[in-house]
């Protein structure tokens, strides 16, 4: 673990700590907290979950610097080394491992920050030419990995490149099960069964698109790499549009989310309701969700809700007046929740009124995910000539849907 990833888990450890004492004054005092306990205690809640945000960017990059070095050939003991050979200074680096840093250098302090070796390892071209600083492949393969982690679904959920026609993908399902077997003699087979049923879910290809038109000018002069940053933020958004539908879609050209109650995916018989009130997630609510759903799928299990549902439930406690809510203290391991991994989104349902869907408990291995067409980015140069516009086009298609009901159970509001 990095210095600065032990710093700042240590840093919200210290945040955690202060959020619990706030909440235990009252109780030890019995006496209501006053509105200055409560906006402290939500203004530590943010200031906390920053953290995390950081410590998981931090975690990726950690990540992703194992990744280069074991792709070199050599151990983080063989880098060391390295470098210490060449007198602490990085000798021996490869050009991917120069421009990461010169790269890193350049975002905290733009081009004035680089010396001219630096310069040269990021330029592509001259600036009359349309040149620009460009970021290292290893910066790129970064984003697209953080696009990825931004959504959550494409984490837990089971991810099938599998079509490459413009055809849907039927999905089996066992509908219902043989009745018990019967007790018989030597040389009966026992009674005929009727109750087995089989169904089919289908995935079918979805298509998605964005355009978006760019100053030639503006990419010409330039210093930052102005196409880069569009194709990234266009990636991005590609990636959010996904995580809502996995989440809240209608399934109605577009994926089939988790909290959209339906026969297809998720029926309203997988909802749990008992133990949480009519505007409040209640410790019993989430024994009765976990309890929904069958020990077996609990291995691979866990929570998903919005950082204000998860902020609920960072002041409840059990019956021994244990907080419920742990945070992650090793490195990759997120906040536990009565023994199994939170997730949060900011795309899961966040209105706390008598009825509604306010988070979930399940195995996401069990909502699949097909890309017929995975992101691609296209540049147009001439269609836009006229006004001195380049274009530039994201394309997608996929579709996604929870396959198996019975590995899910959404929280839902008394």
């Amino acid at each position: 673990m990095s210095d600065r990833l032990k710093a700042l888990r240590e840093k919200r450890g210290k945040i955690v700590k202060e959020m619990r004492e706030i909440l235990e004054a009252p109780e030890k005092e019995k006496r209501d907290a006053t509105t200055e306990e409560t906006q402290k205690h939500s203004t530590l809640f943010a200031d906390q979950d920053k953290l995390r945000v950081q410590i998981e960017a931090e975690e990726r990059q950690v990540e992703l610097d194992r990744e280069m070095a074991s792709k070199a050939g050599e151990t983080e003991a063989e880098k060391r080394a390295r470098e210490a050979a060449a007198g602490g200074q990085g000798g021996g680096d490869t050009i991917e491992a120069r421009q990461m840093k010169a790269y890193r250098k350049f975002l905290v302090g733009g081009l004035r920050s680089l010396n001219d070796e630096e310069q040269r390892s990021l330029n592509a071209g001259s600036n009359p030419d349309g040149g620009y600083t460009i970021a290292p492949p290893a910066w790129m393969a970064t984003l697209i990995k953080n696009v990825d982690n931004a959504v959550i679904m494409r984490q837990r959920g089971t991810v099938l490149p599998a079509l490459t026609k413009s055809e849907s993908l039927g999905v089996p399902t066992l509908d219902a099960d043989p009745d018990d077997a019967d007790w018989t003699v030597e040389l009966s087979t026992g009674n005929e069964d009727t109750a087995m049923k089989f169904g089919k879910r289908e995935l079918a290809p979805n298509p998605m698109a964005k355009r978006i038109k760019i100053s030639k000018k503006l990419l010409r002069i330039s210093s930052l790499p102005i196409e880069q940053i569009v194709s990234d933020r266009l990636a991005y958004k590609f990636a959010v549009t996904q995580e809502k539908a996995y989440l809240t879609g209608d399934g109605v050209k577009k994926p089939l989310g988790v909290f959209t109650a339906s026969n297809d995916g998720i029926p309203t018989g997988r909802d749990v309701s008992t133990g949480n009130d009519a505007t409040q997630i209640k410790f019993d609510g989430l024994i009765e969700a976990k309890f929904a759903v069958k020990g077996q799928y609990w291995n691979k299990a866990s929570w998903l809700f919005h950082r204000d549902g998860v902020k609920q439930i960072t002041k409840l406690k059990d019956g021994e007046g244990q907080y419920i809510w742990r945070q992650s203290v090793r490195e990759g391991e997120p906040d536990m929740l009565l023994g199994r991994p939170l997730d949060m989104s900011e795309y899961a349902p966040n209105t706390f009124t008598s009825g509604l869907y306010v988070g979930m408990f399940g195995d996401f291995s069990w909502y699949w995910i097909v890309d017929a067409l995975d992101m691609q980015v296209q540049r147009l140069v001439e269609l836009y000539a006229e006004s001195n516009q380049d274009g530039i086009i994201g394309r997608y298609e996929g579709d996604g849907m929870p396959v198996l009901a019975e590995a899910f159970a959404r929280v839902k509001l008394g």
